[in-house]
This record gives structure tokens, sequence and C-alpha cells, in this order.
């Protein structure tokens, strides 16, 4: 039976960016499927019990953590520009509806390289539709998916049932009883799904 490995990722996070770069290549050399699913970071810490502030509230982490994206960014060969604002959510929203169409993996790789390879405004919609056609998506459908209440209660079903699973940030990786967070984590997913 083929493993799946359950991605949680949030288009805000610039680590799971990252770990996309990286994880359908180690989800075909390991033979498994990756299942996508959005999440809201900010939301996924308040669910866990986090009240404490965000990464770029803290002075002093945002500086090493700036350094350490530079440093995977290199070491992955992928760009990285920050975006111009962090309003992913219709983003999120729009992986569920590639996700219907079996484009996820499609969908979600450009979509970060749009965020944060090359930097976009995740609020231009006109790039959320442009992602979408890049891919193969009907990007009238997926607008609408997106601003649909059956859309918007799809992302929060699916965000519900990852904090009831015990996902608390991203990126999440799910195998089995595993859990393996963090980009920096890659390796140990890989050896784990190869043993």
């Amino acid at each position: 039976m083929t493993k799946k490995i359950d991605f949680y990722f949030d288009f805000i996070s610039p680590f799971s960016y990252l770990a996309q770069a990286k994880l359908p290549d180690l989800a075909r050399r390991t033979g498994c499927l990756i299942e996508y699913w959005p999440i809201d970071i900010p939301e996924a810490k308040i669910a866990a019990g986090n009240y404490g502030p965000s990464n770029r509230e803290v002075v002093p982490k945002i500086k090493v953590l700036m350094a350490d994206l530079e440093r995977w960014a290199v070491k992955y060969g992928v760009p990285l520009t920050f975006p111009a604002s962090f309003a992913c959510s219709d983003w999120n929203c729009a992986a569920l509806y590639a996700r219907s169409q079996g484009r996820a993996e499609a969908f979600v790789s450009a979509a970060f390289h749009r965020i944060w390879g090359i930097g976009i405004d995740p609020r231009d919609r006109n790039e959320l539709r442009g992602c979408a056609e890049d891919v193969g998506l009907d990007a009238d459908a997926l607008c609408e998916f997106v601003a649909s209440p059956a859309g918007r209660g799809e992302y929060r079903k699916a965000r519900t049932q990852a904090y009831q699973r015990g996902v608390f940030g991203a990126p999440m990786m799910f195998v089995d009883d595993q859990i393996f967070w963090g980009n920096d984590r890659l390796d140990f997913l890989e050896s784990y799904l190869l043993d």
C-alpha cells in the first residue's frame, strides 16, 4: 500500500515554501503520495494554546530567522523574496479547489513560487487567476470557489480537522503516527519512509 504524507502548510510561511521545494521529489523517491492541507498559522498557534507574539514581532528572533531563510534558499537553490503582504487566506482556500481537481501539487508549487520566489502581493486577484491558469485550472471556477460560502466552509473544516489532529504550525508532515515539523526535518522524514 502506498504511504501518504499529509502536508500541512500555509502560504504565509516561508518555511512551508522551502519544504515544498523538496517534498515532491522526496515523495517520488520514496513512492509516497502527498495530500495537501492548507492551514492558518496564527489560528493554529492559538488552537494549540500558543498566544505568544508572531516571529515578526520579536526583533532578535526575526534577525536570525531571516539569516536562516537566506541560508536555506541558497542550500535548496531557490529564490527568496518576501511578499508584498501576508494576506494568503484566499490562496490557502484555492489550494483546496486545486486539490479537488487533482492539481494540488502543481498549484501549491506555483503559488509558493509566486508568493515567496517572486514576492508578489497575494491580495492581487490577477496573480491568483494567473497562477490557476498556469497550472491548467479554470481561474473563474477557482475564484468562485474561494469567494463562496461552500469554499470558505471547506477551508474552515480542513483547518479544524488539522488542529484536532495536533497541527500547531507549518510546515508539518504526518506519516502514520509520525510527525515532522519544519523543512529541516525532511531528512528525518525520508529516513522514516525508507526504513
